[in-house]
Order: structure tokens, then C-alpha cells, then sequence
């Protein structure tokens, strides 16, 4: 029992030992602690006050550089507003002296104006004394006058009136007539100017269409093959195109020859086929041609199409349409008369719109100008002429009335009733007659050229003459003893005249009369 008290108080006090112990060694240890954090602090606090300081340092350096630069500023904006204001001032002192240099010039112009004013004032009394003379004086004159001619002043100026009246009855007349004589020289001049500019702004390119149409081989051996035995092949092709084949001796050629260049056009395309394909015999011709037929009417559809297209003409009947393109394969006076239809199409728009008829009319003349010349692709002949042909047809297809009358009036063949039948006339006229839209045959040239010197040669006084320039021009020489100078100019005007009433040529004549006098002397 006791020696568990004692054990038991034992134990207590080495309870009480260790726990003293304990606390003297946490003491310890945390009394170190502190010692090390406040050192810890004391370097954390030297460390803050050193960066405090370089810091402090740095902001002081900026700010004293920022002082710098802003007094820098500073001191070149003033150097600039000092300037301004130096600038300013001078400009003020400058405008000053002018304004009063100003005003000085217009006080002396206000001196002399008075000086003026006072003279004129002095010559307004003189002129006013004078003109009560001048009145005085006038009576006096008109009382002598009435006595003298014992008619009183208004039987005078009656009589004055009268006089004056038939002076400027007559000078109005003549002042009328010289105003009508203008007139009509502006008006040819303003028409000449819109053909001018209408041939300016459209162009067309110069075709010329022959009678034969040359189809090249790649050797002579196909020739025997095109000839056929006895000649059938040959037959069968011209039979069933309606085209004469001339096959002779020139070297990789074949001549296709015929009026129409439609036909023409079937037999080069079907001859091209044939040889293609290398079987050349009477069927497969029929054949061939028939299929080239049917294509080239598809081809004529396409082009008819393309060129209303082009020219902006619409609605058109599919009949004309096909007529339109026929246009391409035919040929006036070796003038291809697709291309003289488009080109007097553009022409009579143009026309129309430098006249100022409004965009509806421009239309239908631009319609009329492409549809004048369809009577000369008919599918069937007829006695009818080309330009009443062509107005029937374009009756029969629903055209305006407008167009119709300009494509029978054309040749003056129907009354022109519409304003667009005489510009269709006069663009077809242009397109035509311009030098080398249409060619002519050497025989009539020839006789054109021999007539126009003929007729000169016809007048009294005329030595020699001579068409040139592909008879634009002709040349009259006259002897110089029978033709004066003032006679010349009469003969040029009269041969001229005359050309004019009796010969057909495309384009002008020129007529130049030329007077030489030479004197020659013989020293011996």
C-alpha cells in the first residue's frame, strides 16, 4: 500500500518535473524565435527602407526630368506665341499703312470727284443757257421754215412720217429677205452638220461579194473523185445545189460559180462534207446537199437573230428575222447588203437623235433603216420592186405603219407620210453612195469617165478635159483669148449644173475650170 503511494507520488512529481522541464525548454526555444524574427524584421525593415530610399531617389530623377521637359514645352510654345504675336504684329502694322495708304487714294479720289462734280455743275448751267438759246433759235428757225414753205409744223412732220415709213417699209423687206436668205443658208449648213456627225459616229466594214467562191483541195486526186465516172458526181452536185462547178487545171481548186451567194455557200459546205467523208456518189450528194440546206437555215435563223441582237431591235416577226439573215448571202453592187442594212440602221438612229425626235421614234427608224432592203431577199420572184415588195412583206408581219411607208418610200416609190421615211431615204443614200461601199462594172466607169469629159468638151471655149480621181474630179482647160476670168467661174458653176441634172455618180463631182494666159515673144 505505501509503496503504491509512493510510486504513484513519484510519478506525480516526475510528472510535474517534466512538465516544468517542458515550459523552460519552449521558453527557450520561442525566446529564440523571437530573437530570429526580429532580426528577420530588422532586415526586412533595413531592406524596405533602402528600396524606400532608391526609390525616393528615382521618383525625385523622374520628376525632375518631367520638370524639364514640360519647362522645355514650356518655353517653345512661348518662343512660338511670341512669334505669332511678332508676326501678328507686323501683319496689323502692314494692314494698317495699307488702310491708310487706302484711305489717302480714296480721299483723293473724293477731292477729285468734287473738283468733277463742281465742272460738270458749271457745264450743266452753260449747256442749260445754250439749250434755252437752242429752243429760242429753233422757233425762230421753224417759223422761217413755214413761211417759206407755207405748210405748217405738223403738215411737216406728217409729211416726214410718211417718208420714213416707205424708207423702212423698203428697208424691213430687204432687212426680211436677208433674213430668209440666212435662214436657209443655216439650215443646210445644220443639215449638212448632222449627216456630218451621223457619218462620224458609225462605221461599217467595206465587203465586197463576187460571183465565185474558190474551195481549196488538199490535192489534185480528189478532183477525179468529185468528177465521178462519166462525169455523174459533178452533175449530181451542180443538179441539186444549182451551182456550176469549173474544175480545170489550176492546182488545189475547185471554182464555184453562181449568182446567188446562198447557193454558193450550199455547195462549198456540202462539197467540204463530201470530202470529209470520202463517199462521193450521186445518193450521198442528195443527201449531203439536203443536210446542208437545213443547216444553213439554222446558220441564217442564228445570224438574223444576232444582228437584231446587236442593233437592239426587238419583237421582230420571226419571218423577217429569217430575212434579216438572208441579208448576209446576197449582195447590191457588190455591197454586202447585210452589212448596208446594219450600217444604214446606225445611221438613222444616229440621224434621228441628233434631230431630237424622242427615243421612240429613234427606234423605229433604227427598225426601218434594217427592214429597208428585205424585198431583196424574197423566198419567191415577183414583179414587184425590191421597195414594194419589202413594205408588203413588212405590212404582212404586223409592222408599224411608220415603217412600212419608209421601206416603200425609200426609192420614191410611195409618198413619204411619216417623218422617218425621209431619213431612211437619205441614210440609204449615205451608206451606198460613200466611196467604195459598192463597186461598179469597168464598161459603165469607163463611159461615166468619157461622158463627164464630153460634156465639158460641149461648151464654147473649153480646150481640153480631164476626169480624175476616178472621175470626183474634172479638170477644164479653156483658151484664155475666148474665156474671161468672170466667164470662168460662170462655166465651172454651169458644167457643174449640169452634171448634176443629167449624169448618175456616186458621191461629187468637183469641177475645176482653169484660165492660163501666156504671152510668148521670139528674140531674134
Amino acid at each position: 500500500m505505501e509503496s503504491s503511494i509512493i510510486v504513484a507520488v513519484v510519478a506525480v512529481a516526475a510528472i510535474l518535473i517534466g512538465i516544468f522541464l517542458g515550459k523552460i525548454i519552449f521558453a527557450k526555444n520561442t525566446q529564440k524565435q523571437i530573437e530570429e524574427a526580429e532580426q528577420t524584421a530588422k532586415k526586412i525593415v533595413e531592406s524596405a527602407k533602402d528600396h524606400a530610399e532608391t526609390l525616393k531617389k528615382e521618383k525625385i530623377l523622374e520628376a525632375k526630368e518631367h520638370f524639364q521637359q514640360q519647362k522645355s514645352q514650356f518655353d517653345k510654345e512661348e518662343n512660338q506665341r511670341k512669334q505669332k504675336l511678332a508676326q501678328d504684329e507686323a501683319r496689323i502694322k502692314q494692314e494698317q499703312q495699307s488702310f491708310n495708304d487706302k484711305k489717302a487714294a480714296l480721299q483723293k479720289q473724293t477731292n477729285e470727284v468734287q473738283q468733277q462734280k463742281e465742272h460738270l455743275e458749271k457745264q450743266l448751267e452753260v449747256v442749260s443757257i445754250k439749250r434755252t438759246e437752242l429752243e429760242r433759235h429753233q422757233e425762230e428757225h421753224i417759223k422761217r421754215l413755214e413761211k417759206v414753205a407755207n405748210l405748217s409744223a405738223e403738215q411737216a412732220k406728217t409729211e416726214l412720217m410718211e417718208a420714213v415709213k416707205e424708207e423702212a417699209r423698203t428697208a424691213a423687206m430687204a432687212h426680211v429677205k436677208e433674213i430668209m436668205e440666212e435662214a436657209k443658208a443655216n439650215a443646210n449648213k445644220e443639215a449638212k452638220k448632222i449627216i456630218i456627225q451621223t457619218i462620224q459616229r458609225t462605221g461599217a466594214e467595206q465587203t465586197i461579194e463576187n460571183a465565185i467562191t474558190v474551195f481549196n483541195l488538199e490535192s489534185d486526186e480528189i478532183k477525179g473523185q468529185i468528177i465521178g465516172r462519166e462525169g455523174r458526181n459533178i452533175r449530181a452536185l451542180e443538179a441539186a445545189t444549182g451551182v456550176d462547178l469549173i474544175i480545170d487545171d489550176t492546182p488545189e481548186a475547185i471554182v464555184l460559180s453562181c449568182f446567188d451567194p446562198l447557193r454558193r455557200e450550199v455547195a462549198r459546205l456540202s462539197l467540204q462534207r463530201l470530202v470529209q467523208d470520202g463517199r462521193i456518189h450521186p445518193a450521198r450528194i442528195e443527201e449531203v446537199v439536203e443536210k446542208t440546206k437545213k443547216q444553213l437555215e439554222e446558220q441564217v435563223m442564228e445570224i438574223g437573230e444576232r444582228t437584231i441582237i446587236e442593233l437592239g431591235v426587238h419583237g421582230l416577226h420571226k419571218d423577217l428575222v429569217r430575212m434579216v439573215g438572208k441579208m448576209r448571202f446576197r449582195s447590191s453592187y457588190g455591197q454586202n447588203l447585210l452589212m448596208h442594212s446594219k450600217e444604214t440602221a446606225n445611221l438613222c438612229g444616229i440621224m434621228a437623235a441628233e434631230l431630237g425626235l424622242g427615243q421612240k421614234v429613234v427606234k423605229l427608224a433604227k427598225r426601218a433603216g434594217l427592214l429597208h432592203d428585205i424585198g431583196k431577199v424574197p423566198d419567191e420572184e415577183t414583179e414587184l420592186s425590191h421597195a414594194l415588195l419589202g413594205a408588203k412583206l413588212a405590212e404582212k408581219c404586223g409592222e408599224h405603219a411608220a415603217i412600212v411607208n419608209a421601206i416603200g418610200a425609200h426609192h420614191d416609190e410611195m409618198e413619204m407620210t411619216y417623218i422617218i421615211s425621209p431619213i431612211v431615204q437619205a441614210c440609204d443614200a449615205i451608206s451606198g453612195a460613200r466611196p467604195g461601199a459598192r463597186r461598179e462594172m469597168m464598161q459603165s466607169y469607163l463611159q461615166r469617165i468619157k461622158d463627164l469629159e464630153a460634156l465639158a468638151m460641149a461648151y464654147n471655149g473649153v480646150e481640153k478635159a480631164y476626169a480624175i480621181q476616178a472621175g470626183r474630179e474634172l479638170r477644164v482647160m479653156v483658151e484664155a483669148e475666148k474665156v474671161s476670168d468672170a466667164e470662168s467661174s460662170q462655166l465651172s458653176f454651169d458644167i457643174a449644173d449640169k452634171i448634176q441634172k443629167e449624169m448618175q455618180y456616186p458621191g461629187q463631182v468637183k469641177v475645176t475650170v482653169i484660165r492660163e494666159l501666156r504671152a510668148v515673144n521670139v528674140a531674134r
